[in-house]
């Protein structure tokens, strides 16, 4: 298997919503059209947003037609002539129940074109479980056990066909069902029901969806005969928000994928971050994350597609170090995620040691991994990454000690983080996954903390994703994640900024620091040359990155968190103290 040939430049990329700054995608080009942002950013990962989505912030996907509501066709336009390359995401697993396709199916069931678009939980688990109460199939222990669960419970969404049957389907990540009232006329049609018990039981039925009472708690008096009949018109006007997996054995999958390549790469992208991939092949008897050989077969299929568009492929995994998951996709010529990056640089600063850091980045350099890294981003401080796994018997060791990584987690938590866990198929908490705060604030606000760890980012092998929060210095926002929901702890780190915000920004130290170090690293020919680390004590860091006659050389004092650089380049010597 290898990746397409795609060359990317080796500069920095800014992460946003396209409504993260001001109120639509313009503003944020307006600001990178800014003095200040002049050869800041090279690359530009816009969110899902960008696209038609329900759900999760982007990540239940419609269709992959833009936004109109939040982009303008002269955006891409705007982008092209700043020079600015852009990254997107493609929902591997997924589709929104508004997407057209699943719309289908709620219309015509059985007889939908999309019938097996998407995976009928009972249809895939036939023969192998035993169905329970609520006609739902408990798959035998020894399959159920493999389940990797993203949420409490069987990871499904019952939905009400046309003939009145409800149909489970396999529902990985978020759902939301929601009840609606119902009218007196709406009850007319149902044979023995009076207009007085319609009087009656109308208000008591809409009083119980509004307070998300259970209905079986519902008094239904002497309309108690008829209960199930009323019961049924309440169903009926449900209705869903839900990111429901589709069904990789499906042609008609495959199709929607190499038109959606199509259509992406019409916007302008060029890198293409594959999300949730690793769920897409579901097979009995094997785990639902990241089987083999499916799941490569599934990879390579995609890689083919996005040969075709000239689009270079950023799969996404979210897995234990140990596991070394990382190391076959890397191995394979793909690009990957630097997930460890993020708790690394919280240890190093923390506890004053870059001996974990350093480790992972000379890795990196011996085994020629491409990665994209970050700090910050949308969704959280990775901190299961880090882990050990025993692997057949043998325990493959972490990035961090437990120990550690604990450290890590209750630091972020006494600042205000917010941690986000995994779950087996009972619904018992089994992990933690990662802690949601903006990094300022993990890094307890403390503004040369900050600096550092973007400096640490900068000189770190990888293409560097900047999120725009952490550029402006942004808190916790603690209101946000209070009203946010079920997936309200990723609003935390999520916080809009005005153009005055922006403007105001600025003028601060913080900002024009980080603008100049990321500037830096966007800009200078010694970031396309090789990388060296040197040798220095665990309370220091030293990385060069030579280039002809080009160098960029950090020092770094973990004692005091202060740093040096020193750049050369076209002759012109640069010392800089931080």
């Amino acid at each position: 298997m290898q990746q397409n040939s795609t060359k990317i430049s080796n500069g920095v990329m800014l992460n946003v919503y396209p409504d993260s700054i001001g109120e639509k995608l313009s503003d944020t080009i307006e600001m990178l059209k800014m003095t200040e942002f002049k050869d800041v950013f090279s690359l530009l990962y816009v969110l899902p947003t960008f696209f038609n989505s329900d759900l999760d912030r982007g990540f239940s996907i419609i269709d992959y037609d833009i936004n109109r509501d939040l982009v303008d066709s002269k955006d891409l336009k705007d982008l092209e002539e700043l020079q600015i390359k852009l990254k997107f995401d493609i929902v591997l697993n997924h589709l929104s129940v508004a997407s057209p396709q699943f719309k289908d199916l709620l219309q015509h069931g059985n007889k939908s074109k999309y019938k097996d678009f998407f995976i009928n939980w009972n249809e895939f688990w036939q023969g192998n479980g035993v169905k329970n109460e609520d006609g739902i199939i408990i798959p035998k222990p020894e399959f159920l056990n493999k389940l990797f669960m993203r949420k409490s419970g069987l990871p499904i969404l019952k939905v009400r066909f046309p003939d009145g049957s409800e149909q489970p389907y396999w529902n990985t990540f978020y759902q939301q069902i929601t009840y609606n009232s119902i009218t007196i006329d709406e009850l007319e049609n149902i044979k023995g029901l009076t207009e007085a018990q319609c009087l009656y039981i109308v208000p008591v039925i809409n009083q119980a969806i509004a307070n998300n009472q259970d209905f079986s708690m519902i008094d239904f008096k002497d309309c108690t005969p008829l209960k199930i009949d009323i019961l049924q018109i309440v169903e009926q006007k449900r209705s869903y928000l839900g990111q429901m997996d589709v069904n990789g054995k499906s042609s008609l999958v495959w199709d929607f994928y190499e038109e959606t390549l199509k259509k992406v790469k019409g916007y302008g992208c060029t890198i293409l971050r594959l999300d949730a991939f690793a769920y897409l092949h579901k097979q009995v008897g094997e785990s639902n994350f990241f089987n083999k050989p499916g799941t490569w077969e599934y990879l390579e299929r995609i890689n083919q597609i996005a040969q075709k568009n000239n689009l270079m492929l950023l799969p996404e995994i979210h897995a234990e170090y140990g596991l070394h998951i990382h190391d076959e996709v890397a191995t394979e010529g793909y690009h990957i995620y630097d997930f460890f990056l993020p708790g690394l640089t919280i240890h190093t600063i923390e506890n004053k040691t870059s001996s974990a850091l350093l480790s992972w980045a000379k890795e990196i350099i011996a085994k020629g991994y491409k990665t994209v890294n970050m700090l910050g981003c949308h969704d959280g401080i990775p901190v299961l990454d880090l882990k050990g796994k025993e692997v057949n018997g043998f325990y493959n060791k972490g990035l961090l000690e437990d120990a550690e990584i604990e450290g890590i987690m209750t630091t972020i938590m006494e600042r205000g983080g917010r941690v986000k866990n995994l779950y087996d198929p009972s619904g018992k908490k089994i992990s933690y996954y990662q802690i949601n705060a903006t990094f300022f604030s993990a890094l307890g606000e403390d503004e040369q903390k900050l600096l550092l760890a973007r400096v640490i980012q900068m000189f770190v092998p990888g293409i560097p994703q900047v999120w725009y929060l952490d550029i402006f210095a942004g808190k916790n926002n603690y209101e946000a994640a209070d009203n946010g929901g079920s997936a309200g702890h990723k609003e935390i780190n999520r916080t809009a900024l005005s153009m005055q915000d922006i403007e105001q920004g600025l003028k601060t130290d913080v900002v024009q620091k980080q603008l100049q170090i990321i500037r830096l690293r966007n800009t200078s020919a010694a970031f396309s040359g090789q990388v060296e680390i040197n040798d220095t004590d665990a309370t220091g860091i030293d990385i060069k990155w030579v280039n002809g006659d080009a160098l960029a050389h950090l020092k770094v004092n973990l004692l005091t968190n202060s740093f040096t650089i020193n750049h050369i380049e076209n002759g012109i010597t640069n010392n800089m103290s931080f």
